[in-house]
């Protein structure tokens, strides 16, 4: 990524901060669901004309999880928060991956004097708790906590989740199998149990009044992140814009290079690349 993380210390957490420290627009994109600054510095667009921020959120990344339970989707964003205070961003735009979105949306809502604009990529909720999308997630969630490593993947391997995937949605499979072989698995797995379980805490009436531009990203040949929740998302947020990309699964590269380049379209041309802090 080429840019040093610095270090914002919440609770007894130390939490990795990356901010590129340059450009005139400030964007806060964050990582999904067990990802890192990396996974957000592939679908965001290179580009000197904005100032990215990414926190690697607690048990993810180069993280600490600290010792504050339970874990939630308002707890992340409270922490974007304190990394956006920190870095002086008084405004910005928000957002990010799945998990990522889901913060960014929750942001929106709670501080609409602060957050310029909504960039959602493959959004794995709309507005309810627990949506069925990410049962899997408990499913290997509750492995890692119950029985060995070796035995639990073994186990999801060979489970009617896995076989689904594996036919439908291969991308999603090999993320679900990677959760095993993390070096902080039984902690991850506190995380992915909770965040799972756990939604935006944001209303369809309160999507509804966000006066902001928005652009919804998503794709198919995903379970996790379905093409639905996507679309229903554009449909509420007023004027919102809608992109499908090629599907991870088809296509990486490209899927990509997609994602960044609408991204980088929607910021040229609703912000205009000013200085918006």
């Amino acid at each position: 990524m080429g840019v040093a993380p610095t270090i914002l210390l919440r609770d007894d957490a130390a939490l990795r901060v990356f901010d590129t420290g340059q450009g005139g627009l400030p964007v806060i994109f964050q990582h999904g669901l067990g990802g890192d600054a990396t996974q957000a510095a592939q679908n965001f667009p290179d580009s000197p004309s904005y100032r990215r921020l990414t926190v690697e959120c607690r048990a993810q990344g180069g993280s600490d999880a600290g010792t504050t339970r339970p874990f939630s989707i308002a707890m992340f964003a409270d922490d974007v928060l304190a990394a956006a205070d920190a870095a002086g961003l008084d405004r910005f735009v928000a957002g990010g991956i799945s998990m990522g979105a889901a913060i960014a949306l929750q942001l929106a809502a709670r501080y609409p004097d602060r957050v310029l604009g909504l960039v959602l990529v493959r959004p794995a909720w709309a507005f309810d708790a627990a949506p069925q999308n990410m049962r899997p997630y408990v499913e290997v969630a509750e492995l890692i906590r119950n029985r060995p490593l070796d035995e639990a993947r073994d186990a999801f391997a060979a489970s009617a989740t896995a076989a689904r995937f594996r036919t439908e949605a291969p991308d999603n499979l090999a993320s679900l199998l990677g959760f095993f072989a993390r070096d902080n698995a039984a902690v991850f797995a506190e995380v992915m149990q909770a965040i799972a379980n756990d939604g935006p805490g944001v209303t369809r009436a309160e999507a509804a009044a966000l006066a902001i531009p928005t652009v919804v990203i998503g794709s198919c040949i995903d379970l996790v992140h379905p093409l639905a929740t996507a679309r229903s998302l554009a449909g509420v947020i007023p004027n919102a814009a809608f992109a499908e990309v090629t599907p991870k699964a088809a296509d990486k590269e490209r899927h990509f290079a997609e994602i960044r380049a609408t991204i980088g379209s929607f910021l040229k041309g609703r912000f205009n690349n000013q200085d918006q802090s």
